[in-house]
Formats: structure tokens, C-alpha cells, sequence
């Protein structure tokens, strides 16, 4: 594996399925892997019942294109399992990615057939990313789709990534990134803090009281720690005491306490008054437990300060896939003319040639339709919005699009993304996506 400059692990060539270097060995064969190609990433329909998606993971996915290499181990494993040819070996030693990829920003509102991504090269050199492009893109843009919803639902009351425990270590960096992108303001993830900058916090779990012979000597120990400017976990025993011994500790300069179990709407507007009886006015109240998009939607009409969410963003809240497939639409003949391809197969059909994409926007800014040409650009009415933007060219990557200020630039076209499409993008009921998406195929 191979080291980031932080020093965590990046992924490698072999992220990546067996028939993908079967395919290659055979195209070598065959004097067909040199011929330019371009594979676009789209995806055929949206999770059921939603409006619109999010795509997350471009960044991800370039930073470790950075480190795509076949070395001595990678070279060595697949020698001796006989997964290649020895022609093959060689051509893989020596690959380095001199392609070109276009395709959507991270944060953008995308919808079915929206060209996500292209990548333009010999057949060989697109063929191989295949698995480790899907594998982020289709992870990172479900979760960015599920936290969107999310924050829409939390109409401006902040939510906090905390699932990492129920995934593994390297998905949940990449959950905390996209859901940021998408509108969290915080993760806990420390890891993701350190490789992109995002802001990271933390109090104190259950066990923390329970360690402790009562309740007020953990608050006492953790205000000691943190200081008043923390969240007080208040429903280990009894709620009530629980409140009444968090503002005793604290006093009025309490920052939360955290409500994780039972009716969380009935517990917060009677939190709500306690705290206000105790005179701890301007004392926020956190809640936990499971939340989706549903839950923060009908916690609306709560008290409520803060969400912090877990399982259900990190598992895509019911749709842990994006289900993005990644097709070949174009390629050259042995006479170096472009000819255009598509699969055919029922349910699973493609359009070929190279498709151009904007956001048609009337007159006031609203969203009306994305708009696809293929072959050629769409003429302008003035308002279109231009989707596609060059990652990498010749293989080289562009500047702005990976590391910490990635995200940030993400983060912030994702709301500008959000807010240009129709009023009813904000509804959690199933339904059709919010715009069509209109071909042009003249």
C-alpha cells in the first residue's frame, strides 16, 4: 500500500475486479486496447423515490489515481496466482494514467443520465479504473445524497456526522467527507479532520458516567476537562436529575445537553422547560438515537438545537448504493474514426457518443430541465448553467479539486446546487425527480 502525505493509507491498482486485467490481457491480444475510447459514469434512475442526488467522491477518487500503480508486490501477486500474462505484466509496470476525465463538481445536484463522469483514453487505460472509480463515486455520492436530504429536513439547525462505528475505518472517513460536502457541520472522525480539514467534536458516551461512582462526579470531571462550553449526556439515569445536575455543575453557561433514547420530541419540549426553569435559557439541546432525514423532519416542531447522525447517513438512509454503472459510449475503429456504442440489453440500455450537459434555468434562476447533447454542445438560451469541468488532462490533474479546499469548494456548490432547483426538491415524499432530463441526440 501505498502512504499519503499525512501518512494514511491511499488505495492501489488492486481496489480493482479480476476481469478488468482478464479484459485488458485480452484487448492486448487482440490489438484493440490501444484504440481511443470514452466511458462515461451515469446512473440510470435515482434511489426509489428520490428527487435528486449528490455526487461526492470526485476528489477521493483523483487523489488515489495519484498512487493507481502496478509495483513489485502488486506485479508479483498477480504472477504468481496467474491472473496475467507475462505482456501483460510488463504493460502494467508500466502504467501511469495519460488520459483525460471530465465530469460534474463535487456537491452538484445530478440526475438519471447525467454524465458524472468521463474518462478519455486508450481502452486499456479506462478499462483498469473501472471497479475503483464505482467503488467511490457509488459509495461517497449515496451518503452526500442521503445527508442532503438530511439537511434540508434540519432547516438550518446544524447536523453532526457520528457513524464511523458502524462501518469500516476507511468508509467512514469518506462518509464524514461527503456528508460535509452535503451540509453536516462537523464530523467525529478524527481521520477525516486530519486529511481534509474538517471540523471535528466530541464529548463523553454512557460509559463515561457509568465509570464514574454518580453522575454529577462525571460532569464535574468532564466540565473540569472541556470546560462549560461542552454537551452533558443527560439520560444515563433519569432525564430529570440528569438536567438538574448538569446545570448545577455548569451553571448557565452550559453549552447542550444530549438526549440519545425514548420520545425525543416529547423529551426535548420538556427539556426545554426544565432548562428554561432553571434559568439556562441559551443552553442547546443535542439529540441522537438513530435519526434519519424522516426523524429530523418531525423533530422540526422540537426544541431542538443540534442532530447527530450515524447509522442511517453513513448506510445511505435506505440506499447504501447509487447504483452508477460505467459504460463505454465511444471508441475509435482501426481507422482511428470515432464510432459511437451502446448496450441494448432491456432495463440496462445506454445512449452512446459523448454527452454535454447544463441545467437549464429560467428567467428568476430556477432549474427546469438538464439538458444532454450528444456530439455535440447544446446552444445556449442564455440562462444554461455549464455542467462538466476538466479533473484531469493528459494525465495531469487540474488544480482545485482534491484536498482540504476541495471540500470546501464542494460544500459550497452543493448549496448553490441545492437552492437553483424547484421548492419541491425539500419534500421527503416519493416522487419523481424534481427535473427531467431532456436528449438532444441531433
Amino acid at each position: 500500500m501505498s502512504t499519503g502525505p499525512a501518512g494514511w493509507l491511499l488505495p492501489t491498482s488492486l481496489f480493482t475486479d479480476h476481469y478488468e486485467l482478464t479484459m485488458l490481457e485480452a484487448a492486448l491480444q487482440s490489438g484493440a486496447a490501444h484504440r481511443r475510447s470514452l466511458f462515461e459514469v451515469f446512473a440510470r434512475r435515482l434511489a426509489e423515490g428520490r428527487r435528486y442526488g449528490v455526487v461526492a467522491g470526485t476528489g477521493r477518487l483523483l487523489e488515489g489515481l495519484a498512487t493507481f500503480r502496478f509495483g513489485t508486490e502488486e506485479l508479483d501477486f498477480l504472477s504468481d496466482h496467474r491472473v496475467v500474462n507475462d505482456t501483460t505484466l510488463q504493460w502494467l509496470a508500466d502504467f501511469r494514467f495519460s488520459g483525460n476525465i471530465y465530469g460534474y463538481a463535487e456537491g452538484e445536484a445530478y440526475f438519471p443520465y447525467s454524465p458524472l463522469l468521463q474518462v478519455e483514453s486508450t481502452f486499456a487505460e479506462a478499462c483498469i479504473l473501472e471497479t475503483y472509480l464505482l467503488s467511490v463515486l457509488n459509495y461517497d455520492s449515496a451518503v452526500a445524497s442521503a445527508a442532503s436530504r438530511m439537511t434540508s429536513a434540519a432547516n438550518g439547525r446544524p447536523c453532526i456526522e457520528m457513524g464511523s462505528r458502524r462501518i469500516n475505518e476507511e468508509s467512514a472517513v469518506a462518509a464524514a467527507r461527503a456528508a460535509v460536502i452535503a451540509g453536516f457541520a462537523s464530523t467525529s472522525n478524527l481521520a477525516a479532520g486530519i486529511r481534509y480539514g474538517l471540523e471535528t467534536v466530541g464529548t463523553a458516551a454512557h460509559s463515561f458516567t457509568l465509570l464514574h461512582d454518580s453522575e454529577r462526579e462525571a460532569y464535574e470531571a468532564q466540565v473540569a476537562s472541556l470546560g462549560k462550553d461542552t454537551t452533558l449526556l443527560v439520560d444515563t439515569f433519569d432525564v430529570e436529575s440528569g438536567v438538574r445536575t448538569a446545570v448545577e455543575v455548569a451553571g448557565r453557561e452550559l453549552r447542550n445537553v444530549r438526549l440519545d433514547s425514548g420520545d425525543l420530541v416529547e423529551q426535548a419540549h420538556w427539556v426545554r422547560s426544565l432548562l428554561n426553569e432553571l434559568g439556562n435559557h441559551e443552553t442547546g439541546i443535542m439529540v441522537t438515537s438513530d435519526l434519519d432525514e424522516y426523524a429530523i423532519a418531525h423533530l422540526q416542531s422540537a426544541p431542538v438545537n443540534s442532530y447527530g447522525v450515524g447509522t442511517r447517513l453513513v448506510t445511505g438512509s435506505g440506499a447504501p448504493t447509487a447504483s452508477m454503472v460505467y459504460k463505454l459510449v465511444s471508441r475509435q475503429d482501426g481507422n482511428g474514426e470515432w464510432i459511437d456504442v451502446a448496450k441494448a440489453a432491456s432495463g440496462k440500455n445506454s445512449l452512446g457518443g459523448r454527452k454535454h450537459a447544463v441545467r437549464r434555468l429560467n428567467q428568476s434562476g430556477r432549474a427546469t430541465a438538464e439538458l444532454l447533447t450528444v456530439n455535440q454542445r447544446a446552444e445556449s438560451e442564455g440562462d444554461d448553467r455549464p455542467l462538466q469541468h476538466a479533473f484531469v488532462r493528459d494525465g495531469e490533474l487540474q488544480p482545485g479539486w482534491t484536498g482540504p479546499a476541495a471540500v470546501t469548494r464542494a460544500a459550497d456548490r452543493h448549496r448553490a446546487s441545492r437552492a437553483e432547483l424547484p421548492a419541491a426538491v425539500r419534500r421527503l415524499q416519493p416522487g419523481e425527480p424534481v427535473i427531467p432530463t431532456v436528449f438532444n441526440e441531433a
